[in-house]
């Protein structure tokens, strides 16, 4: 018997404001496509920008949805209870309620970076992206890897969301990306975090994995774990493009992936 396991631990649900489908459609979907392990991680509450994540206030609900499905659908799959964060520089607008909370694990993403003005860029929106003119792009790039590696020294989280979510819209630097990344990498190798192979950038216009397949033979160089997710926010995402996104982790010399219980991690073969 095989003890290979499909991991997908990043997936969203209606709460966030900008996701499809119930919960139930979603463990429904993930059993068809032959997941193993599959987790919530949907946007985490905060001090800011309300209009993309749930609110404090169904903090209980979304938990109590997530372990009424783990006991319903527990002989045919095993659903973990997550939370994605934004790491913010500004850490008062993080709530410790979410930092502290009984989950499995916690994804630590940057979707924000803050401006020499004290704005807050939020560089994956498309409403924001005419901002990539007004910098120079390695500038950009270096300040948001400085976030990524406060994010890892922060020690709050367990998995990198997204590494190089900053090349969604396709602005790539002039510099080596490798050299760019390194101290972040070396902060999150530090840190004993997990890297998500996220599948999200192949519908993204950048149309590669988060991360890029060589910052993925950087992370196996520097011997850093990782893991798989879909960053599903409809049901048809659940497990896109999981044997294309597996077999570029063993092109690089990948065979195992991590998925967590109760913070904790847990090595399989995939």
């Amino acid at each position: 018997m095989s003890n290979k396991q499909r991991v997908d631990l990043h997936n969203h649900t209606t709460l966030c404001n900008h996701a499809n489908g119930t919960t139930e459609e979603y463990v429904k979907r993930a059993i068809e496509v032959g997941i193993d392990t599959f987790g919530f991680a949907d946007h985490a509450p905060m001090n800011f920008d309300p209009k993309y994540r749930m609110d404090i206030s169904q903090k209980e609900f979304y938990e109590n949805d997530i372990k009424f499905l783990q006991e319903k659908y527990k002989s045919k799959i095993e659903i973990l209870l997550a939370y994605e964060v934004d790491f913010m520089q500004n850490k008062t607008l993080m709530l410790n309620e979410i930092l502290n909370a009984k989950v499995d694990y916690l994804i630590g993403s940057v979707h924000f970076i803050q401006e020499k003005n004290s704005d807050l860029w939020g560089f994956d929106n498309p409403e924001f992206i005419g901002k990539y003119k007004e910098k120079n792009i390695d500038d950009i790039w270096a300040d948001y890897f400085s976030v990524i590696e406060e994010m890892a020294k922060s020690k709050l989280f367990d998995v990198v969301g997204h590494f190089d979510l900053i090349k969604v819209f396709k602005y790539l630097p002039n510099k080596d990306i490798k050299l760019l990344a390194k101290k972040a990498m070396s902060e999150i190798k530090k840190a004993n975090m997990v890297l998500e192979i996220n599948a999200a950038g192949l519908r993204k216009p950048i149309n590669e994995t988060y991360p890029s397949k060589e910052l993925l033979e950087l992370a196996y160089e520097m011997n850093i774990p990782i893991t798989f997710s879909s960053d599903a926010h409809e049901i048809e995402q659940i497990g896109f493009k999981y044997d294309e996104v597996s077999s570029l982790a063993k092109s690089i010399g990948y065979t195992t992936c991590i998925k967590f219980k109760n913070r904790e991690k847990i090595v399989v073969n995939f």
